[in-house]
């Protein structure tokens, strides 16, 4: 007998685990490892995935499998070996791991279907029920859910009158067109051929079309290479010469442009220095990890372009993410320009079929490159020979929900599993990786200078408490006003950002700056509107709100946040002549919105290009001259400890946007706080100092890079539940872990509710502790019945990357 061990699509503890079922003998040496398949699994049909065949079963009786849904493994060997260590590393579900890996459009749908059990059922139902199978023995729930009828209707299932058959859908749907093929010997063909009278020549046309092609070929495209009509095509299949055939073809987001093949660029002496080691790694097959540092404009491009160009000489293929913010047409015409139809894109401003049809171009060896934001990062190639993270400080590249894994450990590990090279590309790298370069861990590759040799911008520092000083009260300092209007008399382009990450307001001094900090932790406190206290979303600390400046004693402390709308409508207001545009989540949303503005923006329709974090990387316009930044605080003000490193990271991606060509770049910055270092060190563009200030801060208050930190969030209706197993999961680790390891909390989490669930969490600060996953999975294991019947939520993040 032979048998599949199937991980079923039922996310729960009890079914975290591979079930037995027998494979039916017409399936016999078709099923493998990595398929997908529709299994039995209680009263319904469910999908999973073949993680492993053998001879017996661990138990006496094993129902077959039901259906097929692949003919060919959607995962890899190495795919499901990536989901067993996704698992362990992330404390996930086995599901939850390999539907991480696949593209939406893969995930099974369920639908419900109720069939009348036997003709004699049909004089037992209940009255509301009869007329629904009046002329038919099945219909769809969804006919039925939302009607009066559905009380009477489950009485009839309950009683054994109707039966609920659950259909699996795949919803990744390919797209085909009609084709044709050749149906006769060459000989045949040829014979028929010359036999033609003179009216037939345009079916001698599509023979000889054919006979060079020799492969299934869409009517479509014969018609239009041939500028006839379909029936000489039509008559052809008639005779029986060619045969009809359905070909699958791909929903291309980029078939109707024209990308102009480009050639490499000649290497500066610091990008020959940095890519050298790279190409040794890819030549001897090694392993290494890679920071390259390179300041925003030193060329990193052209450096990855140059690398996976070596890597597909060797027959090999490449993978290269980027920030979801920055998959601008721009990055994909780059890649497209270089290496054609080999490049795959997977990004979320796809349709779910256009993704699918990308990953199927992977899936069959169709391509060699892929560039994708975060879930890329598991193409199923087979031969990898590289794996790139461009702006590898992005926070985009941590999951926030099951699985939470992190972009990079992955194109780690898989670097390891290919004996291949791992590049970490960024201007700012995260302190976590230069540290791990300054150890050695990593290799440092330094690029400290612009590709055309231009100058780095420069900084000017507004300070915005001055600007109310002396009567100010717009958005726009005198300064910045003042080179708006200049630029704009010059005919160059202006970029202003607005730095808008924060949900909660916090709460400063108008007059002199003052924020209220947490005494314990030197984090801002954040407002809390239905108590009206200033709390600490790290270890509790909570105070009230003050009506005057506890420094200057001035009336005018307030609340903060403002939006690119409110930005716009001033600009109308005081430069009437210019024209904006806007880029946000709200003139974003609509399929091609982005590029649509960004191509206005590149053909000099518009001077001002107004945005938040998704313009601050990756785009690149010769006439941009000038960057505002409207306000550099409002990160600075959240409640993380990475705080200043993200609001450094930020101000030097922007201020990169200014001046990357012939014309000389400036950036103002406008601030409530401008002595902070990192608004400081940032207008210096120096980045060194930087991290030196800041790992010291790191240090004091044990935090990564010196300190792992794992949290721990416990959410229910109840706030009295959610505060007493957050309570006695603290105290239990607390016993089991080592006296050096630091356990905050139990505290309310910084957004305390939400969709009316209260949340609290606590947050461990460890160095070494090899128990620490064991005891984690044996908490989730011991609250797991509260969890499934009172839909209590315990989540743990091993990583993270938002405290929120």
């Amino acid at each position: 007998m032979s048998v599949a061990s199937v991980i079923v699509d039922v996310a729960a503890k009890q079914t975290d685990r591979a079930f037995d079922y027998a494979i039916p003998d017409k399936w016999k040496g078709i099923i493998v490892p990595g398929m997908r398949v529709v299994v039995p699994f209680g009263p319904r049909k469910v999908q999973g995935f073949v993680v492993a065949l053998k001879e017996e079963a661990e138990v006496k009786r094993v129902k077959p499998i039901a259906d097929l849904l692949d003919l060919t493994p959607v995962l890899t060997p190495e795919l499901l070996e990536i989901g067993h260590w996704l698992t362990e590393k992330t404390l996930c579900f086995m599901i939850s791991a390999f539907q991480v890996m696949l593209p939406a459009a893969m995930k099974a749908k369920y639908d419900k279907e109720l069939s009348l059990l036997s003709k004699e059922a049909h004089e037992q139902l209940h009255e509301q029920v009869k007329p629904f199978f009046q002329s038919r023995s099945s219909l769809k729930w969804s006919e039925v859910e939302k009607t009066a009828a559905a009380p009477a209707f489950h009485r009839d299932i309950q009683k054994g009158l109707i039966e609920v058959v659950y259909v699996v859908k795949n919803k990744g749907n390919k797209k085909t067109a009609k084709g044709v093929k050749l149906n006769q010997s060459l000989e045949e063909i040829q014979q028929f051929m010359s036999e033609l009278n003179k009216q037939a020549e345009k079916q001698k046309q599509v023979l000889s079309f054919m006979l060079n092609r020799n492969e299934e070929v869409a009517i479509k495209e014969i018609a239009e290479d041939l500028q006839i009509t379909s029936a000489p095509i039509k008559a052809l299949i008639n005779k029986g010469l060619l045969a009809e055939t359905e070909i699958e073809i791909y929903r291309d987001p980029y078939q109707d442009r024209y990308f102009k093949p480009s050639q490499p660029f000649q290497l500066t002496d610091e990008q020959a220095e940095a890519i050298a080691p790279i190409l040794h790694d890819i030549e001897e097959n090694l392993h290494d990890v890679f920071l390259m540092y390179g300041v925003t404009g030193s060329g990193k491009t052209e450096v990855y372009l140059q690398s996976i160009d070596q890597v597909l000489k060797k027959g090999k293929e490449a993978i290269m993410l980027v920030p979801e913010i920055s998959l601008t047409p721009q990055m994909v015409k780059r890649f497209k320009e270089r290496f054609g139809s080999k490049v795959a894109v997977l990004h979320s401003g796809l349709s779910t079929g256009e993704k699918y049809d990308e990953w199927r171009k992977i899936q069959r060896k169709e391509v060699s490159v892929v560039v994708g934001a975060r879930s890329a990062v598991f193409a199923p190639f087979e031969n990898l020979g590289l794996l790139i993270i461009d702006e590898e400080h992005e926070t985009s590249y941590k999951q926030e929900e099951n699985p939470r894994y992190h972009a990079r450990d992955v194109a780690i590990y898989r670097g390891q599993h290919h004996q291949c090279p791992v590049i970490l590309g960024s201007a700012t790298p995260t302190l976590e990786s230069f540290a791990r370069a300054q150890k050695g861990v990593y290799k440092l590759l330094t690029l400290k200078q612009r590709m055309n040799k231009s100058s780095m911008p420069s900084v000017d520092i507004v300070d915005m408490r001055e600007e109310l000083r002396s009567g100010n009260r717009s958005m726009f300092s005198t300064m910045l006003f003042e080179k708006m209007k200049d630029r704009l008399e010059k005919g160059e382009q202006i970029v202003l950002f607005l730095n808008k990450r924060g949900h909660s307001s916090f709460v400063m001094c108008r007059d002199c700056g003052y924020v209220p900090t947490c005494e314990h932790c030197e984090i801002s406190l954040t407002y809390h509107r239905y108590q009206n206290k200033l709390k600490c979303h790290y270890c509790g600390h909570e105070e009230h709100v003050h009506t005057d400046c506890p420094e200057c004693h001035s009336e005018h402390i307030r609340f903060f946040g403002s939006g690119t709308q409110k930005v716009e409508e001033e600009l109308t207001k005081v430069l009437p002549e210019a024209r904006v545009v806007r880029m946000d989540v709200d003139t974003t949303s609509r399929k091609g919105a982005h590029e649509k503005l960004l191509n206005k923006f590149a053909s000099g329709e518009a001077q001002i290009l107004l945005g938040t974090q998704m313009i601050a990387k990756g785009l690149d316009f010769p006439n941009v001259t000038l960057v505002g930044v409207l306000t550099a605080d409002t990160m600075l003000n959240l409640p993380d400890f990475r705080a200043s490193e993200k609001t450094f990271q930020l101000l030097t991606q922007v201020s990169g946007r200014a001046g990357r060509h012939k014309l000389p770049g400036e950036v103002v910055i406008q601030t409530y706080t401008p002595e902070h270092y990192s608004i400081q060190l940032a207008s210096q563009h120096d980045y060194d100092a930087f991290y030196k200030q800041e790992m010291e801060i790191r240090k004091m208050h044990k935090y990564p890079p010196f300190f792992y930190l794992a949290l721990v969030t416990v959410s229910h209706e109840n706030i009295a539940k959610v505060v007493s197993v957050t309570d006695k999961i603290s105290q239990y680790l607390s016993q089991k872990l080592s006296p050096q390891t630091t356990i905050l909390g139990p505290v309310a989490s910084p957004i305390a509710k939400i969709k009316d669930r209260y949340r609290y969490q606590c947050m461990l600060k460890y160095k070494l502790e090899p128990s620490l996953i064991p005891l984690l999975k044996y908490i989730l294991e011991r609250y797991q019945a509260e969890m499934q019947k009172e839909n209590l939520t315990i989540t743990i993040d091993l990583n993270p990357y938002s405290m929120m």
